[in-house]
């Protein structure tokens, strides 16, 4: 059959299975099964086998199961009203006060969860409440929760960036390490559009708290400090070449049950909680992953990246013109899918074309990143706008609006480190030295 008309057959049967609902993985593994039944492909089973084997055996994969479950730990002792009641006295009297508890909470929960629902949620749950009860602005509370809430997606250890790499065969480490600059110029961005917003409409902000003396700061602030102490310490190892990916997130996991033992929240009920909540989501993750990598290999035996590569490369696009191209797709992709979807979906057709364009992986990881955090608070299917709805009552469409300056500051972004490639570079280049 005709690699076109396989190709036609194959979208058609792509979106009609998700539009019904079905899981991206069955979905994944129904579509590679077809592709190679369409080109006749007998030993199918072998194929499969072997494929789904090797896209899930990798030893950087066990990365990701201890990374997830360092966040359920972490989540299960009482870390957001740890980061409320921590942040706020030092950052009440900046503009735009508690305001930016939603975004330095949500930056350092991004570095605990490596989520960006969690971090929305976990962040959400005490903030909303908390600036509501203090007349915060409603469009800018639950806005700034939006926006911040997709760190959790850049900020490492960021389980997109793990399925990334394992995707593109690339360094898990070396992606930490550049993530961490966008990361932090993301929070830049969102508190100065905070201050200046603050500024302009002096009306609408809320009455300051009191101002605490430097030790009752410290005091509020205490059991957040060991908290961020081991983030630092987790990711410090890597960035220090002291440890590997997986060893840090063993780091990780051991360290967050010694905090948890420490505040009394370790039990056998929290530990088992913790363990099923990090075994689901892991499984879900590797099914997606292993039904990719069967995708990958279908695509091969059909041509569709290659024929893809070729059609491109007759455009004679300019890298710019490219990665606009790729922008407006993943964005569209992502109104439909959740970001780890787009990222296992898209690679196997897009790597080769990005790799036509001598694009280092390292930065379009980064890139690709920040495009998918983009996808999470546009509707309809914006997973942070599902979130936050879950918690205000509101309208999708009205927190998406809300949303909007945010999503806005991320196509800066986007636009940044395409200018300034060593935004994304500058660190992993400096540390591998």
């Amino acid at each position: 059959m005709d690699p076109v008309v396989i190709s036609i057959i194959l979208v058609v049967l792509l979106f009609g299975l998700l539009a019904t609902g079905l899981w991206v993985a069955a979905t994944l593994f129904v579509v590679a099964l077809a592709a190679l039944v369409l080109n006749d492909q007998f030993a199918i089973s072998m194929i499969a086998a072997t494929t789904t084997w090797g896209g899930t055996s990798s030893w950087t994969l066990a990365a990701l199961p201890l990374f997830i479950w360092m966040g359920e730990i972490l989540f299960r002792t009482r870390l957001s009203e740890d980061l409320f009641k921590g942040l706020a006295p030092w950052l009440n009297h900046i503009p735009g006060g508690l305001l930016h508890v939603n975004i330095f909470g949500c930056g350092i929960f991004a570095a605990v969860s490596g989520s960006s629902a969690a971090t929305t949620a976990t962040v959400g749950k005490i903030s909303l409440k908390e600036l509501e009860k203090r007349k915060y602005h409603e469009s800018m509370a639950i806005g700034t929760l939006a926006g911040s809430g997709t760190l959790g997606l850049l900020i490492p250890p960021s389980i997109i960036l793990i399925v990334y790499g394992v995707s593109a065969e690339v360094s898990i480490s070396r992606l930490f390490m550049a993530g961490a600059l966008p990361g932090l110029m993301l929070v830049g961005l969102f508190v100065s559009y905070v201050v200046a917003w603050s500024l302009l409409n002096k009306s609408k902000a809320a009455p300051l708290d009191a101002q605490l003396s430097f030790l009752e700061k410290v005091k509020q602030s205490r059991r957040l400090l060991s908290i961020a102490l081991l983030i630092m310490f987790v990711i410090g190892s890597i960035y220090m070449g002291w440890a590997t990916a997986t060893e840090a997130a063993t780091l990780g996991v051991v360290g967050s049950l010694g905090l948890a033992r420490l505040t009394g929240s370790l039990n056998w009920d929290m530990f088992r909680s913790s363990l099923v909540g990090a075994t689901c989501m892991s499984c879900m993750i590797l099914l997606i992953l292993a039904a990719a990598h069967l995708l990958t290999v279908a695509m091969g035996f059909v041509r569709i990246p290659a024929m893809l590569a070729e059609f491109v490369a007759s455009l004679d696009l300019s890298v710019a013109l490219l990665l606009v191209a790729l922008t407006f797709l993943f964005i569209l992709l992502g109104c439909f899918l959740d970001g780890i979807s787009v990222v296992v979906l898209t690679t196997s057709v897009i790597l080769p074309l990005v790799e036509a364009a001598n694009i280092d992986l390292i930065w379009f990881g980064i890139y690709l990143v920040l495009v998918v955090e983009m996808s999470q608070i546009t509707p309809p299917v914006g997973f942070n706008l599902f979130v936050i709805q879950s918690l205000t009552g509101k309208d999708i469409f009205k927190v998406a609006r809300y949303a909007l300056p945010f999503f806005l500051l991320l196509i800066v972004a986007v636009a940044l480190i395409t200018v300034f490639p060593g935004i994304a570079l500058w660190l992993p280049d400096v540390l591998n030295k």
